[in-house]
C-alpha cells in the first residue's frame, strides 16, 4: 500500500511539473513573437494577411492590413507566386502606386520586401 502511495505521488509530481513546463514554453513562445513583431514594425514592415476572390470586379488577390479604423486592402502589382495563398500571413514593405485601381476594394501598390510571417 505505501508502495502505492508514493508511485502516485511521484506520478502526481511529475505531471504537474510536465504541465509547467509547457505553460512556460507557450509564453516563452508568444512573448518571442511579440519581440519579432515590435522589431519587424520598427524596420518599417506592415503585418498582412493574404486574401483570395473569384468574384467579378474584384482583384483575385489583396492584402488584407489592419488600420486604425478596421481593416483595409490593398493590391500588389508584383506579387510573386509563392505568396498568393488564402490565409498566408506575411510582413511586407510596400510603395503606393500613382495608377488607376484595378478593383474596387484595394489601392494598387509595389511589393518591395516580403517574408512569411510565423504568427
Amino acid at each position: 500500500m505505501k508502495f502505492i502511495n508514493i508511485s502516485l505521488l511521484l506520478f502526481s509530481i511529475v505531471l504537474l511539473s510536465c504541465n509547467s513546463t509547457s505553460q512556460s514554453v507557450s509564453k516563452i513562445s508568444e512573448n518571442t513573437n511579440q519581440m519579432d513583431a515590435k522589431k519587424m514594425i520598427a524596420d518599417g514592415f506592415t503585418k498582412g494577411l493574404i486574401v483570395t476572390s473569384k468574384e467579378e470586379g474584384d482583384c483575385p488577390v489583396t492584402i488584407q492590413v489592419e488600420g486604425k479604423d478596421g481593416p483595409y486592402y490593398l493590391d500588389p502589382i508584383n506579387l510573386e507566386d509563392t505568396y498568393k495563398k488564402k490565409g498566408e500571413k506575411i510582413w511586407f514593405k510596400f510603395a503606393g502606386l500613382r495608377m488607376m485601381n484595378r478593383c474596387v476594394k484595394a489601392n494598387p501598390i509595389s511589393i518591395i520586401e516580403i517574408q512569411k510571417r510565423m504568427e
